[in-house]
């Protein structure tokens, strides 16, 4: 690579500090030096620059020396707020409550999982199943596992007697995971460590073994290289992890990227679920109680999402969108498979269907309009009752072995911190059973539903949420928050960071955006690919209702969004720089023309397409692709880009390559920051502390940005710059 340039960006900018005169300040930022290179990109003829391409390689040197340099910048700056720390004392009381999960049995114990309140991970407990759970002792405690609590627990899963246990740990925030083997009786570790697993569960046949997921180790970075030939394995107890058996995967014809094995939980079969993108898999089953039984085919195809989830004897429950958007529940024998011997069990609706069972039933939680409703029916297809829930918000679980006679699921929304019921199973009937001890009064918020038009007259759903009696005079400060992308449904869930914000005064706004999963597989699609527009249409769309209702304006309107919706945040704001005040693009895939290069990128297709696929779909991921479309002379919204440096799902280089171009061609005094977390990834198992600090710093940054000299809820003395 020839260097052509080395460029360094000096920007001025006020900010709201005093000297000990009282006088307002200058703050110089100082950005990094960021050297461009003369690599090249050719697709169809066309040569696309990809000056900061050097970025990418995270083994380097020069790559770590910038992003100390930027977190010296980037921290030099927040360091300047002067209510960072009461945000963050404020966050760390909030936090510190005791949480605990709903109780599950595995063998001769009941287990559950607590935090303290602010323990990095949360501990396993357990006690002797019919004995008081005050009697409960530590089973598994992942903050020993390193001082810093950045090893955290991925899964857990027991052998079929509940004397094993196989748990995954990830180091430092990676995919990457290493599973042990413990005997539950005397928690010991009884085998050597599988190492090199990703993107996997774990399902055990009986105490024998169990299966799992891997791809081969890239050669290279493991953070960065590619990882496109999923493979399933078989571990049986008492063998090296070099003995296991190939399952599924590997073969050069077609690249399953993500290859799942499962057991039924009667031990009888076996089920594969290939997928060549994140949407639509195959479908194979084998039958485990005939030896060298060969794998049946159900599905040869991905056109649609199907998977085994219960079976009686040979008759299976496959729940499937195959000619059925919002996905429907069908039976079929075994014996006889293929689709057109599919009989309809739980027919589809107009609402999505997302099912679980236990204790012998099956429960339909259905989404309307994002929120939960909730069926139970019987094996034989009859309805027994809609459970009658708590209020308008979100269920999970409803989850059970099928000789339980009570289960538990978990409520909550936007305003009321997440409590557990337990649920009888054969009288219909919900009782409390814990509710968080919070020192946060749900009381004083509101949440409501709107429906605003996007720019194609399509209906978007919108939920806000704010503290009641809410002044719309277009001074509040706004976070709006949206994802829009492979299927994913955003319903209303407590955040403990978001009720900080609000307390603030800040507003709330969730959009359920195209791309998502709320109305089914077509709202999917239509957010898809050459329809991807549709979805930052929908997000301009919902921040100028916003406005327009009087409840922010662009002075006081921040964007925020993770992963995919990072990407949601990249391309609306250098589409719509005049939009908002904040941009806050996390852990975003924002190099459209390199994603699929990068680990499982090329898995995301189905909802991206590839710029290699045709020139038409190069053409439309070069117009929005967030990094080839920062424009010299736009004055872009203040930005606080986030990423960890141990993201090996979407690597860190788009973030480095975004903001080295935003800080290159930014005109006006808005900062350009990027805050890179150290021994982190994308989410996942990131310690409480870490966390906290970085909830501190973006709606510090975010109020900074926005003017305020003091927080918002302090009204006797607030003062806009």
């Amino acid at each position: 690579m020839k260097k052509i340039l080395i460029i360094t960006v000096v920007l001025s900018i006020f900010v709201s500090c005093k000297n000990e005169n009282g006088n307002l300040k200058t703050i110089t930022v100082n950005y990094p030096e960021t050297k461009t290179v003369d690599t090249t990109n050719v697709f169809f003829g066309e040569t696309v620059a990809d000056p900061f391409r050097w970025l990418e390689n995270d083994k380097s040197e020069e790559t770590k020396a910038w992003v100390k340099a930027q977190n010296k910048t980037t921290f030099a700056y927040l360091d300047h707020i002067p209510y960072r720390n009461e945000l963050k004392e404020r966050l760390t009381k909030l936090w510190n409550y005791e949480k605990i999960s709903a109780p599950y049995k595995e063998g001769n114990y009941t287990y559950f999982s607590k935090n303290d309140g602010l323990q990095n991970q949360s501990v396993i407990y357990r006690h002797k199943t019919g004995t008081d759970a005050k009697t409960a002792e530590v089973f598994l405690n992942p903050n020993t596992f390193s001082e810093d609590g950045t090893v955290s627990l991925g899964g857990m899963s027991f052998s079929k007697n509940g004397k094993i246990l196989a748990y995954s740990i990830s180091e430092g925030g990676s995919d990457w995971r290493k599973i042990l083997i413990m005997n539950t009786e005397t928690n010991e570790i009884i085998e050597d460590t599988l190492v090199d697993v990703k993107f996997s569960s774990t399902s055990w046949y009986k105490n024998e073994g169990f299966y799992y997921s891997s791809y081969d180790k890239p050669k290279g970075s493991e953070l960065s290289a590619k990882t496109d030939q999923h493979k399933v394995y078989y571990h049986k107890l008492g063998t090296k992890q070099s003995e296991d058996k190939l399952i599924f995967g590997g073969t050069p014809q077609e690249k399953h990227r993500y290859i799942y094995g499962t057991v039924t939980e009667d031990n009888r079969y076996l089920v594969i679920t290939p997928r060549v993108s994140t949407s639509g898999n195959k479908l194979y089953i084998k039958d485990l109680s005939v030896p060298n039984a060969p794998l049946v085919e159900i599905l040869g195809n991905t056109d649609s999402d199907s998977n085994i989830i219960e079976n009686v004897g040979s008759k299976l429950f496959i729940m499937t969108n195959l000619n059925a958007p919002n996905q429907k529940i069908v039976t079929v024998d075994a014996a006889n498979p293929n689709p057109k011997y599919w009989v309809d069990f739980i027919p589809e609706t107009k609402n999505v269907l997302s099912p679980a069972k236990g204790g012998g039933y099956f429960f339909a939680s259905y989404m309307v309009d994002a929120v939960s409703k909730v069926l139970q029916y019987d094996y034989n297809g009859k309805l027994i009752r809609e459970i009658k829930l708590p209020g308008i918000g979100s269920v999970a679980g409803f989850g059970a072995k099928k000789e339980e006679t009570e289960l538990y699921y978990a409520f909550t929304n936007y305003v009321t911190p997440s409590s557990i019921y337990k649920y009888n199973i054969e009288k219909g009937v919900s009782e409390l059973y814990r509710k968080p001890e919070i020192d946060f009064n749900s009381s004083n918020f509101e949440s409501k539903q709107v429906f605003y038009t996007s720019k194609d007259g399509t209906k978007v759903p919108l939920i806000i949420t704010h503290k009641k009696g809410l002044e719309l005079d277009g001074k509040n400060p706004t976070i709006l928050y949206g994802y829009g992308g492979f299927n994913v449904s955003l319903t209303p869930s407590f955040s403990i960071a978001n009720a900080v914000w609000m307390e603030q005064g800040g507003v709330y706004a969730v959009a359920n955006l195209r791309g998502g999963g709320e109305y089914g597989k077509a709202w999917h699609n239509a957010g898809t690919k050459m329809q991807k527009q549709n979805v930052f249409d929908d997000f301009i769309a919902a921040a100028e209702f916003l406005i327009s209702k009087n409840y922010t304006t662009s002075n006081y309107l921040a964007i925020r969004g993770g992963s995919n919706g990072g990407l949601l945040v990249g391309a609306t704001l250098t589409q719509r720089p005049d939009l908002m005040k904040v941009a806050l693009p996390a852990v975003g895939v924002l190099d459209m023309l390199r994603y699929h290069t990068f680990t499982a990128g090329a898995g995301w297709a189905y909802d991206y397409g590839t710029a290699e696929e045709s020139k038409d779909m190069f053409n439309y991921l070069k117009g929005y692709s967030p990094v080839h479309n920062v424009q010299k002379g736009v004055k872009y919204p203040a930005t606080l880009v986030t990423t960890g440096d141990h993201d090996d799902r979407v690597v860190p280089a788009h973030s480095f390559k975004f903001a080295a171009e935003l800080q290159r061609k930014q005109t006006g005094n808005n900062p350009t920051l990027i805050r890179i977390e150290t021994d982190a990834g994308h989410g996942a198992g990131t310690p409480v502390s870490k966390t906290i600090a970085q909830y501190a710093d973006i709606f510090g940054f975010t109020l900074y940005t926005m003017g305020y000299k003091v927080l918002p809820n302090k009204t006797q003395n607030q003062v806009k710059r």
